[in-house]
């Protein structure tokens, strides 16, 4: 994988249930909210980061992995 390929898959785990699930992330925009596909609960990035890949998924989102400090 070169310097500048950006990976899409992310897989989430629900904070509340443990669920995981592969997700592809948004290029475009930060996913703030997500409702968990288990038990129907919605969950939000922790404080400090910017959505839910950065807090629950195995990859951070693409802005974070180009570098830059926020979406």
């Amino acid at each position: 994988m070169s310097c500048t390929e950006i990976q899409l898959h992310s897989l989430l785990t629900c904070p509340h249930c443990g669920f995981e699930k592969d997700e592809i992330m948004p290029t475009d925009a930060c996913q703030y909210f997500y409702v968990c596909t288990s038990c129907q609960q919605r969950i939000q990035p922790k404080s400090g980061d910017c959505c839910v890949y950065c807090s629950y998924g195995t990859v951070k989102c693409p802005p974070m992995q180009q570098g830059n400090c926020c979406c």
